[in-house]
């Protein structure tokens, strides 16, 4: 998914360096005519090192990079010197970013922490020097070992955005508004399906200056899970939230229905996902007078007794305080409970 400087998803083809050849030298000095063998061993060909960057928020620079090669390992010298290593060349990406390998789409690992390090492709050995095949019945070996081969491979780097909420609804369910006024994020808002087209981060400042960071994930549609519209590439992002906001506008043809469709997508998609803490916000209800807001309270008692919900109005700023009182009290609760 591209979207300005935001990139989620690129394909690398990354090359490892070659091994140093080991020499093949014989010592020869003033007075010493058979020294012997004293060819030194090659230097290791360079890593490719994926490494975590907490101050990276996008696979951005890989727009214009797509081929990571390292330096391949120096030759041995004579007194048994040893070749230099190749250079290792470090890939750095954001903490939330799933390596896999092109080929099979199996994932090789998974970058959550800074500084973390994968070597996603090693350096070849370096050739060990005729001074190592030294025996006593072969006193002067002419042979060395050349260096091996690099590894080469094609990686697919998948981001997940972390944060501690994840905002999911269908498209124009007004996820976008919401993280304007609760968060300083300033995401595109526009009354049509699909404006967000990248997950958009905002911190939450909540009392006594307390904050933790929302996602607005893009809306997503019946069938995602199976990479109709937007589809799957999306629903990824999800994966990396504790706890999931469902975001229902009051003016939907059925509240619970529309909840029951979104979950069934996040089920199909991983299962796991239904694991995590759940809340439910009914968005847009400054259209709502007290009879019918009270009267759709009795309906939703029934339909979500598992689930807390919350009322709220991004617009008339209402029910707002409430809502970040319920998530703080969901994010911070004893794990035991």
């Amino acid at each position: 998914m591209k979207d300005g400087n935001f990139i989620d998803y690129v394909k690398l083809h990354v090359s490892s360096g070659k091994g140093g050849k080991g020499s093949m030298h014989l010592h020869r000095e003033k007075y010493i005519a058979k020294g012997g063998p004293d060819g030194g061993d090659g230097g290791r060909g360079g890593h490719v090192i994926i490494r975590g960057n907490k101050d990276l928020w996008t696979l951005y620079e890989f727009s214009f990079k797509r081929h990571i090669k390292a330096g391949h390992g120096e030759n041995g010298g004579k007194q048994r010197s040893t070749g230099a290593d190749g250079e290792d060349i470090y890939v750095d990406v954001p903490l939330g970013t799933v390596i896999r390998d092109t080929d099979t789409n199996e994932t090789i690992d998974e970058v959550t922490d800074s500084e973390q390090e994968i070597i996603i492709a090693k350096g070849g050995m370096g050739g060990r020097g005729n001074w190592h095949f030294k025996s006593s019945t072969n006193q002067t070996p002419r042979y060395a070992q050349p260096g091996i081969e690099g590894q080469e491979r094609d990686i697919t780097l998948e981001l997940k955005v972390l944060a501690d909420v994840g905002l999911v609804g269908f498209p124009n369910a007004g996820k976008s508004t919401l993280l304007s006024v609760i968060t300083a994020a300033k995401p595109k808002i526009a009354n049509y399906e699909f404006t967000t087209l990248k997950p958009n981060l905002g911190i939450v400042k909540h009392r006594d200056y307390q904050t933790f960071v929302v996602a607005d994930i893009p809306g997503i549609i019946e069938g995602a899970a199976e990479g109709k519209g937007l589809g799957y590439r999306f629903l990824r992002h999800i994966e990396r939230n504790s706890t999931l906001l469902f975001l229902v506008p009051c003016d939907a043809e059925d509240v619970a229905k529309q909840y029951e469709i979104l979950l069934d997508e996040l089920r199909r998609y991983n299962p796991e996902l239904l694991d995590k803490d759940r809340l439910i916000a009914i968005s847009k209800t400054d259209m709502l007078d007290e009879e019918l807001k009270a009267e759709l309270n009795e309906q939703l008692k029934e339909a979500f007794k598992e689930v807390p919900y919350v009322f709220i109005s991004s617009v008339a700023q209402t029910g707002l305080q409430e809502l970040k009182d319920k998530l703080w009290e969901i994010l911070n609760k004893d794990p035991e409970h």
